[in-house]
Order: C-alpha cells, then sequence, then structure tokens
C-alpha cells in the first residue's frame, strides 16, 4: 500500500532526474558546436534554448521547494525493498540529485559555469529589444505606439518588422529569461556593461517572476542572498538594492496600462467605429498591431494579478490595484473576437501575401547568398516553390497547414547556427528576418487560435482567484467600469487551456474553479442588474401610485376651498406634489434616482448582452439566462410584497392597487428589450402563471392577499353580521359599528375589485379559491346532515302532512336547532354569493382577453337541456364555471356535496323557512343603497337553490319537480303563518314572501 501511494511520487522525481539527464546532454552538444544565438535571426531556435535554460531552473527551484522530499523518496525505497527483495536501481542517482539540490542555486551555478558564453550570446540578443518594449507611459504615447491612425497615409502598407515574432514576444518572458539566466550566470555581470545594463533594466519591471503558475520567485531576495554569499559582488548587491526601490516605487506596470488600454482600443475600433479588419477596409496588412496590442495587455494584467497575490505587506496596495484592468480585458476578449470573425480577410489577404511577395523576397535572398550549398539550397527553395503555389482560390477549398514548412525553417536553424556551418545564419541574417516573417504569415492562415493563445492567453489566472475576485468586485462597484464586467466571465473560458494530456487528474479541480468562477461573476452581474430593474420597477410603481384615485381627495377638497373662505394651512402639514413633478428640471445635469438606475442598467445590460453565449469546458454559458432566473425570483417576490400584507395592522392592499403596481413593473419590464436581449413576455407569463398556481412558491401570495382576506376576513365578518350583502351594489358592505376599527368590506368586494381579483390570479387561482369556498360549504353541509339525522323521523311525518295543518302545527314544536339550520344556510349563501361575484369578475377579464374563446363556450352552455345525459351536463358546466359563466347547477358544488347521502335538506330547509319570524327577527339595515337585511338571511335563497339543485343531481332527482314540493310546502307554512296571532312571529310575514319572491 505504501509502494502504491507514494509510487506517483517516486516516479515524479525519477522524470525530474531523466529530463536533467537530458538537458545535460543537450546543453553540452550546444556547446560544443559552439552555436550562434540571435533572438532577431534565428527566432525560434533562440527562444527554445532560453526557455530550455529557464524550465531547468524552474524545475530545481520548485523541486528544492517540495518538502518532504527525502522521506517521500525514502519511504518508497523501503517499501520496494521489502516488496521485492532489493533496493531500485534509480535510488542511487536519485538520492545524490535530491542531496546535491539542498542548496539549488550553488548548485545551478556550476552546472551551468561552462554554459556561460552560450546563454550570454542568448540574453544579449535581447538587448535592444528588451530596451525597446520596456518603456513608460510617456513614451508610448508619444510614440503613438498602438495608433494605426496616426501614420494614415501608410495604412495600405503591410506591417512589417525585421523582428517580427519578437514584436508580439511577451514582457514577461523576457524579463524571466534574463533574471533567471543571470542567477545562474552571475560571472556575466562584471564581464559585459551590456549584461549589467540589461540585468539593470529586468530588475526594475518586476518584484516577482512566474517559475509555475502560482509558484513564483522573490527575485530581488533570492538574487542578493545568492550574490552576498559570493566574493567580489558587492557593488551588483548594491545595485539590486536600487533597482529594488526603482520596481517598488516606480511601476511601470501602473504608468501603462492606460496607454495600453487606450492602444487597444484604438486597434479594436480605430477612428471610433470601424473594426480594423472588417473586409470593405484593407486593414488586414496591419494584423500585427492586433497581436502587438494582446500582448501588451496580456503583460499588464498578468504583472498586476502575480503581484497582488504575493505582494502581502505593503504601505500601498492600491499600487497593485487598478480600475482599468477590466477595460483591458474586455479590449483583449474583443480583439480576440475580432480575429476570429474577420479569420476570412487575414487568409484572403495573407495567401496572397505569401504568393506575391514574401515567396519572391525569399526567393531574391537566395540568389544573394555568396555560398549556399545544395542540402541548404534545396530546402530554401522548396520553400519558394511551396509559396508561389499558393491561391487564394484554396482560403475556401482546404485547411492550410505549414506545419512541415515551420519544423523545416526549424531544423534549418539549427543546422545554421553552428559554428561549423556551411551557410552561416550569423553571417546571412536576412535569411532569418525573412523566414520569421514568413512564419508568422503562414501561422495567420492555418495556427490562428495557436498565435492567439500565444500573445493573449491569461489561462494561469485560473491559479490567482482570490485576486481576480477582488478585481471583480472592484469593477461593480466602479459605474464607469460596470459595461466591461463581462470579461471577468469571459476570461473563465481560457482556463481550459491550464489541463495537461500528461496530467488527465487534473481536469475535473481545474473545470470546477473555472465553471465556479465564471458562475460566480454571472450571479454578481446578475443580481445587481436585477435589484437595479426592481429599483426602477419600485419608482415606477410609486409614480403609478400617485396617480390612484384615493390620493385626489386632498386636491378635491383644495379645490372645493378655493370656492369659500380660505383656511390657513395646517403647520407641520407638508405641501404634496402633483403627479408629474419629478419629470420638471431647471438644469439636465441634476441627475435624479431614476436617471442613474437608467444608467446603472444600461451598462450592466451592455456588458450581459455583449455576447449571446461562450464555453468554459465544453459548458455553454449564456449571461442573459442568468439575468432572467434573477429576475424572475425577484419578480416573484415583488409580486408578494406588493400585496402589502401587514401582521399588526391584519391588513393587505386592494386586488385593485396591486393590479395598478403590477402593470408598472410589467411595463418596465417589456421595456427592458431595448436593453439586453431578453425574453420579457416568457418572464412576465412564468411568473404570473406562478402566481395562480397555489402549490407554486406563489403560497405565500396566496395566503397574504387571497385566502386571508377573503375567507378569513370578509367572509368570517359577514357570518357575524358585521359585513352585509347589499345586492344593489353587487358587493358586501360593512355594518358601522362603534368602538371597532373602521374596515370597507365594499373597497375589497364591488365589481372593480373582482375584477382585479380575477385579472391577479386568473382561472387557475379562481378555480382554487373557489375549491376552497366550496370546501367551507362543504363543512357546513356535513353539519345541517347531523341536524337532518337528528330530526329524521319528524321531517319524515311533517312531508307526509303538508295538507294537514292540524298535524304539522303539533309536530312543528318537535323540531330542533331550527336557528341552526337558518344560521348555517345563511354562511352557505353568503359563500355562494361571494363566488358568484368573483365568477362574474373572472367571466368580464376573461371576455376581455378571450372573446373569440368565450362564445364558443357559451353557445354550448345554451344548448345544455333538462333531457341532455347528466356526465355531459356537468362537463359541460365545468367549463363554462372555470370561464365564469353561472350554471343552473354548480359542478363544484356537485363534487363537494357527493358525500351527502340525504334527500331531506331541501325538506329541512323549507321547514327552516317558516321559523324564521320565531326566534331570529329580521330588518332592513340602515344602508338605503343596499337593500337587504341585517343578518344576512336574504342570502338564503340562493343556498336553497343551488344545493337543492346539487343534492337533486347529485341524487338523479328531477329538479323542477322536487322544487316544487319545496314550493308547496313552503307556501303552506307560509298560509299558516298568516293565520298565526303571535305578533313577534306575524311581524316578518312581509320578509318571508320577498325571501319566497327570490326563490
Amino acid at each position: 500500500d505504501i509502494a502504491r501511494a507514494l509510487g506517483p511520487f517516486y516516479h515524479s522525481f525519477l522524470d525530474v532526474l531523466e529530463f536533467r539527464d537530458h538537458v545535460y546532454e543537450l546543453l553540452n552538444t550546444i556547446d560544443a558546436s559552439q552555436c550562434f544565438f540571435d533572438i532577431h535571426v534565428n527566432y525560434d531556435f533562440t527562444k527554445s534554448y532560453l526557455d530550455l535554460v529557464v524550465t531547468y531552473v524552474s524545475l530545481v527551484l520548485l523541486l528544492a521547494r517540495t518538502e518532504d522530499r527525502r522521506l517521500l523518496i525514502g519511504m518508497y525505497h523501503c517499501a520496494h525493498e521489502m516488496s521485492h527483495g532489493t533496493s531500485d536501481s534509480s535510488f542511487a542517482r536519485l538520492g545524490q540529485m535530491v542531496l546535491e539540490y539542498d542548496h539549488p542555486l550553488k548548485k545551478l551555478m556550476e552546472e551551468f559555469g561552462p554554459h556561460t558564453k552560450a546563454v550570454t550570446s542568448a540574453l544579449l540578443s535581447l538587448h535592444f529589444l528588451f530596451a525597446r518594449r520596456n518603456q513608460g507611459a510617456e513614451q508610448w504615447r508619444s510614440d503613438q505606439l498602438l495608433s494605426l491612425l496616426s501614420t494614415a497615409g501608410t495604412m495600405l502598407s503591410p506591417a512589417s518588422s525585421d523582428t517580427m515574432a519578437c514584436e508580439y514576444l511577451s514582457l514577461e518572458v523576457m524579463e524571466r529569461w534574463i533574471l533567471m539566466g543571470f542567477l545562474v550566470c552571475p560571472g556575466a555581470l562584471s564581464s559585459s556593461p551590456q549584461c549589467l545594463e540589461l540585468w539593470r533594466q529586468a530588475l526594475q519591471g518586476s518584484l516577482y517572476v512566474t517559475l509555475l503558475r502560482d509558484e513564483t520567485l522573490q527575485v530581488h531576495k533570492v538574487t542578493e542572498e545568492l550574490l552576498s554569499s559570493l566574493k567580489g559582488y558587492g557593488k551588483r548587491v548594491a545595485d539590486l538594492k536600487e533597482c529594488k526601490e526603482h520596481a517598488v516605487t516606480h511601476r511601470l506596470g501602473t504608468q501603462r496600462e492606460d496607454s495600453g488600454a487606450t492602444g487597444a482600443s484604438r486597434v479594436a475600433v480605430p477612428g471610433g467605429s470601424t473594426p480594423c479588419l472588417v473586409p470593405s477596409n484593407p486593414r488586414s496588412a496591419q494584423a500585427l498591431f492586433v497581436f502587438m496590442a494582446l500582448s501588451f495587455c496580456r503583460d499588464e494584467v498578468s504583472w498586476l494579478v502575480r503581484h497582488a497575490e504575493h505582494v502581502t505587506k505593503t504601505k500601498t496596495p492600491e499600487d497593485f490595484a487598478d480600475s482599468h484592468i477590466t477595460e483591458l480585458l474586455f479590449l483583449m476578449e474583443q480583439l480576440r473576437s475580432l480575429v476570429r470573425q474577420q479569420v476570412g480577410v487575414l487568409q484572403r489577404y495573407h495567401v496572397q501575401y505569401l504568393a506575391r511577395f514574401d515567396a519572391l523576397v525569399l526567393s531574391e535572398v537566395i540568389q544573394n547568398l555568396s555560398v549556399c550549398p545544395e542540402e541548404e539550397s534545396i530546402i530554401l527553395s522548396s520553400f519558394v516553390s511551396s509559396l508561389s503555389a499558393l491561391s487564394v482560390k484554396e482560403v475556401d477549398k482546404e485547411q492550410f497547414d505549414f506545419t512541415p514548412l515551420r519544423l523545416d525553417w526549424f531544423r534549418l536553424q539549427a543546422y545554421t547556427s553552428v559554428a561549423k556551418a556551411s551557410l552561416p545564419l550569423s553571417s546571412n541574417p536576412d535569411v532569418g528576418r525573412v523566414m520569421n516573417l514568413i512564419v508568422f504569415h503562414t501561422k495567420l492562415l492555418d495556427s490562428l487560435e495557436e498565435l492567439l493563445d500565444e500573445a493573449s492567453d491569461l489561462s494561469d489566472l485560473c491559479f490567482y482567484p482570490r485576486p481576480v475576485e477582488k478585481m471583480f468586485l472592484a469593477t461593480m462597484e466602479e459605474p464607469s467600469m460596470l459595461r466591461y464586467s463581462i470579461a471577468f466571465p469571459m476570461l473563465c473560458s481560457h482556463f481550459s487551456r491550464c489541463i495537461h494530456p500528461m496530467c488527465p487528474e487534473e481536469y475535473p479541480h481545474l473545470k470546477a474553479i473555472a465553471l465556479g468562477l465564471c458562475n460566480k461573476f454571472l450571479e454578481e452581474m446578475a443580481r445587481q442588474a436585477s435589484a437595479c430593474i426592481m429599483d426602477a420597477c419600485a419608482e415606477q410603481h410609486n409614480l403609478s401610485e400617485q396617480l390612484l384615485p384615493k390620493h385626489c381627495a386632498s386636491t378635491i377638497s383644495k379645490a372645493r376651498n378655493k370656492k369659500t373662505l380660505k383656511q390657513p394651512a395646517k403647520k407641520g402639514e407638508p405641501e404634496r406634489d402633483k403627479p408629474g413633478a419629478e419629470s420638471q428640471r431647471k438644469d439636465r445635469t441634476l441627475t435624479t434616482n431614476m436617471d442613474k438606475l437608467h444608467l446603472m442598467l444600461a451598462e450592466l445590460s451592455l456588458s450581459l448582452n455583449h455576447v449571446p453565449n461562450f464555453t468554459v469546458f465544453e459548458h455553454t454559458v449564456t449571461p442573459a439566462e442568468y439575468l432572467s432566473s434573477h429576475l424572475e425570483t425577484r419578480f416573484t417576490k415583488a409580486i408578494v410584497a406588493m400585496a402589502g400584507y401587514s401582521q399588526a395592522m391584519q391588513e393587505v392592499a386592494r386586488p385593485s392597487e396591486v393590479l395598478v403596481g403590477l402593470s408598472a413593473y410589467m411595463t418596465f419590464i417589456q421595456s427592458l428589450g431595448q436593453f439586453v436581449g431578453l425574453d420579457t413576455g416568457r418572464i412576465i407569463r412564468s411568473v404570473l402563471l406562478q402566481q395562480t398556481q397555489p402549490t407554486t412558491p406563489a403560497r405565500e401570495w396566496w395566503q397574504e392577499l387571497g385566502v386571508r382576506r377573503y375567507l378569513e376576513a370578509l367572509l368570517r365578518q359577514a357570518s357575524m353580521g358585521a359585513i352585509v350583502l347589499a345586492p344593489a351594489l353587487q358587493a358586501f358592505t360593512t355594518v358601522p359599528r362603534e368602538g371597532e376599527p373602521p374596515f370597507s368590506a365594499a373597497e375589497f368586494s364591488d365589481v372593480s375589485e373582482m375584477r382585479a381579483l380575477a385579472e391577479l390570479i386568473g382561472p387557475y387561482g379562481m378555480k382554487f379559491l373557489s375549491d376552497n369556498l366550496m370546501w367551507h360549504v362543504g363543512s357546513q353541509v356535513t353539519e345541517l346532515k347531523k341536524l337532518v339525522n337528528e330530526n329524521m323521523d319528524t321531517l319524515v311525518q311533517l312531508r307526509s302532512s303538508s295538507c294537514k295543518p292540524e298535524q304539522m302545527a303539533a309536530l312543528l314544536p318537535r323540531l330542533t336547532s331550527a336557528e341552526n339550520v337558518l344560521k348555517r344556510m345563511t354562511i352557505i349563501g353568503e359563500i355562494l354569493s361571494f363566488r358568484a361575484m368573483a365568477q362574474q369578475g373572472l367571466r368580464e377579464v376573461f371576455s376581455h382577453h378571450c372573446p373569440f374563446l368565450m362564445g364558443p363556450i357559451e353557445c354550448l352552455t345554451d344548448v345544455v337541456t333538462p333531457d341532455t345525459d347528466i356526465q355531459v351536463t356537468l362537463s359541460i358546466f365545468e367549463l363554462a364555471s372555470a370561464a365564469g359563466i353561472p350554471c343552473e347547477v354548480d359542478p363544484a358544488l356537485v363534487n363537494v356535496l357527493a358525500g351527502s347521502k340525504t334527500g331531506t335538506v331541501g325538506v329541512c330547509c323549507g321547514r327552516g323557512v317558516s321559523t324564521v319570524g320565531g326566534p331570529q327577527p329580521t330588518g332592513v339595515p340602515n344602508l338605503p343603497a343596499s337593500p337587504g337585511y341585517n343578518n344576512n338571511i336574504h342570502c338564503l335563497a340562493k343556498a336553497i337553490i343551488h344545493v337543492s339543485a346539487a343534492l337533486f343531481t347529485i341524487h338523479n332527482k328531477n329538479i323542477e319537480t322536487h322544487l316544487k314540493e319545496f314550493l308547496l310546502l313552503a307556501s303552506v307554512s307560509l298560509l299558516q303563518l298568516g293565520q298565526e296571532t303571535d305578533k313577534l312571529r306575524a311581524r316578518n310575514r312581509d320578509s318571508i314572501s320577498l325571501l319566497m319572491q327570490l326563490v
């Protein structure tokens, strides 16, 4: 188990040992061949050599940082020896290597002592290039380094350079070459003033250089410790401290970022409108500037993130935070997108350039060579013939592949860079310069993505999540940078390039980091955007609320007072602004809260709408969907909040007021189409549909607006006599009582409120409300059934003695709980009356929204006759009821009462009518415009009609026949009441007659 667990570590150390052996062999071979290095001539050869040196030095330094390396190797060796009986053959050499690198820099100095000349010559070729690239912002501006318009006359001339590939070579890479190269070859600093100058310039740029990913080298500290331990390097230590002080106090990166962002924007959109690579403008010749801008921007971003992570103790943390970094990232993505969009233009231009210019120039250079051996001549001639054969017709027909050509050129560089070469490249630099130009142009044809990665890859930021998150949060707090914030989620698409075929186990971890960061960035952007939208909606809601009729009372009162004597204004009473006053401004520079919200929303919308989607580790990410999701959630909560439920006051807003607010919200959300590509119609439909579903997260809305107010407050108070149904007003009205807080039931139950309620909760919601009402009706019927069972014998005798007044008079006193029957039937009438009002509101709303659907339903209802099959009739009535159309038989009531198997409830009701004049006196309420009874007894008629129809339908009885029997019993009771001598019972005879007329 130990061997199995430690095996990967041990074999990784063996790989390092094997790599070191190959590096030794290759470096010795290069020294023996006395190779020539010049970054401007044999670019690929020199770059590969310096990369080899830096990679080896970084690997050794990382090996020395590995904790418990001796313990890991020793434990594996012991386990291997115990398992196999012998030690591993490589253990001795591996142990020796680990011991040698306890002090890695001293050992590296010894190893690179024989190679100092080759390393120095390669580094010195960077002298001119590094000095030109490592300039301050003022110099960049004065040179107009990235401006395509500074020399408008040469716009059509191709951008070319004798050092083509060096133009977009990373400054960070050059710094790493120089600092690590002289770290292992410090002797060159004393022997060459140019080396010393180059070293000093590199030390003034960065405090940390990258070893691998987020592993860095604190170069000033490490170099000072090394030079202090060597004799004769006192001056170099002083130079080192001076350079460190300069790097801390005069950071070039801070000075260059603003200029880099400006330059990148000029390349991306020169003149402010026309892209530099559009087909209508032949600026493909200036493609080099794109890669230069990308490289410069990448260096600045990488510098800032690296130092923000590792420089923890500083008195000026603002030196490692830059407000323009987001714009820089955004412009990089814009440039990369621009190159991909215009790939066809680039290919058409450069395939002709290679065939008609590069091939001719190379042929001329070959002809001018004083000496050209046969083998080299064959290779160079093949280059010319391959390029000359190119045609613009090949762009659309096949994929280009110049990999063999570039590989042959790399081999030729190696052959011609040795001391005894037949065709020394050092004596014929024109060959190298022309071929470097050709290599760049061929990459534009077949390796554009690789070229973009080489110039602008930011995948290493995957290992710096903390500084990247800090920069993002700073961006979200800076209004001017919000439009560029999409650069951070898009940055995560670079992270897939961190993976390596030799380390597949890293894939899930890197994928989780990339997707996690991307999701975090987009969630925050969507959160702020949705919050801004909801704030703007709330502002619109407040403006629309000012137009409600209830707010015009004070205006009307003032207008009336003007006709009479002017009343002195009360002190402390603020003057209320009229609606529309918020739009009047004396100065347009004065911004309101709405202006700020619109500006912020526009900036965030530009960002979220910048790209429709992008890919992160094979996952397609759609930024607008994040906003859509957040907006749905917040919109749902806003609708619930609009109900305005107060726990202390037990109050909610009127449905009509909620509808006004909802309309304001919907109007603003619909206007979002001009800001961001959202399907606002789908969002509104989804949210409003949720509000009609009591089983969705909108249950809170239902509890606050629907059920709580109407079922618990209004109808319960109606059953207690505090609220009376006013048929003339088609609403419930409140009976005023002293000592109780005023509550106007009409404000929640009139026609307009019922219509608004139906508009808010829709047919689904009305069905849910109806089901709740029917459940209460079923509860009352269940109690009535118990009363019927108690009086079953007496009721049967009363039914058989309907024509025998003497027997009926003797049987009536035997009935018990007659008042309870009337009370429960009245409650049922109140519930059914309210339901009828709600259904009428639903019918009006449904007719307005779907008139062509309502017409067929009404026609279908009209064709129902008493002879129609009962199941068909109930199905049609159920459809009609869902549309708010009143039906002779209520299907919802039939479903609820299907469990009540008694046929004598109607008889009980009929006999109960005769007892109205007994224990419960009735009278007309004090509201002259609302004819009805204070105890809502006029609701009894609707209860008798609907409950009887439902019961007779359940028992398959003829409704008309049995209602005639009911009327017969009721008439007999009414005649008996006319002969009543008791004044208390006789005085309600007229009221009972009116009830019979309603029935």
